[in-house]
């Protein structure tokens, strides 16, 4: 197929789509309804992914050592565990540390510092605050912590106790929200994209009903399949395009206008900074999605129900 060819088809494909008139803005109407709530999708997805992220910061495992431990010895662990593939962050918090930080967060409390005194001697451990990068992988650290029990220099374990049973239950309701809402919105977008092509092929079909009689004068001089054919489909990537631009248009008020709210909600996450900072990426996701959907609810359309 020559240039000359695809600018005709081009150009008989726009005029499919102005001619079909409420047939080309029912399509719209419904490659705008799908392509929003994909725009939704992605925003959910931003939110979700910004607030797990959050809750990920705050979720860590600690490990407490013995008050007799060494520090070369808890050093010489820290460095085994950092090693490790799954660790993000290794946060070495020293016996003296523990007591300051312990002595500033009771300063109001008098009992607790007047008992502190009465011992004569510091009674917290060192500890290690281990962040995983991914919160699956905080079961396979702590394995790797119990299978190593003997660390000190005369073959006793200076690990007192790891909190990771405590953890546990967030860690795993966190992991099992992550790959929940990654699955669930695979799904929503794949149903609405069906019912999308769905409803756009049968619009298509109408807009074959009504230029059947431009069709077989297009037969009758000789006109190709690819001729016939194709400006329906470049009709529908049109619907597709200007679908995706109204969106697009249209996301700019209203995250705007919810962003402060979003913010104040969702601790710092700004819709409208969002929409803002990764504009090339929605645009072509949504350009993309539109002038594909359009494309091929379009081609099965015309394969199904014009017969040249």
């Amino acid at each position: 197929m020559n240039w000359i060819s695809i600018r005709r088809i081009l150009g008989a494909g726009a005029k499919n789509f102005v001619r079909s008139g409420s047939v080309s803005f029912a399509t719209v109407l419904i490659m705008t309804v799908t392509l929003g709530i994909i725009a939704l999708l992605i925003f959910l997805s931003a939110i979700l992914g910004y607030t797990l992220n959050s809750i990920k910061d705050k979720v860590d495992v600690n490990v407490y050592f013995v008050t007799t431990a060494n520090e070369s010895d808890i050093l010489a662990l820290e460095a085994k565990v950092k090693a490790l593939p799954e660790v993000a962050e290794v946060d070495y918090t020293s016996r003296d540390q523990a007591l300051a930080d312990f002595t500033a967060r009771h300063s109001s409390d008098q009992l607790t510092l007047q008992a502190l005194q009465e011992l004569g001697e510091n009674p917290l451990g060192a500890s290690l605050g281990i962040k995983a990068k991914d919160p699956s992988e905080y079961e396979t650290i702590v394995t790797f912590l119990s299978d190593q029990p003997a660390l000190s220099g005369n073959g006793t374990s200076i690990i007192d106790r790891i909190n990771y049973d405590q953890n546990k239950t967030v860690i795993d309701r966190l992991t099992s929200a992550i790959n929940t809402t990654k699955q669930v919105g695979a799904v929503i977008v794949a149903l609405f994209a069906l019912a999308s092509i769905t409803i756009a092929i049968a619009t298509i079909r109408l807009a074959i009903y009504t230029a059947r009689d431009e069709i077989g004068v297009m037969r009758l001089v000789g006109a190709s399949n690819s001729y016939i054919r194709w400006p329906f489909v470049v009709a529908g990537m049109i619907a597709g395009l200007l679908a995706a631009l109204i969106v697009l248009i249209l996301l700019y008020p209203s995250t705007w206008y919810a962003g402060h709210t979003t913010a104040n909600w969702l601790g710092g996450f700004n819709i409208f900074s969002y929409y803002v900072g990764n504009f090339a990426e929605i645009f072509f996701s949504l350009v993309g999605s539109g002038v594909i959907l359009g494309g091929v609810a379009s081609f099965l359309a015309v394969r199904r129900y014009l017969k040249v």
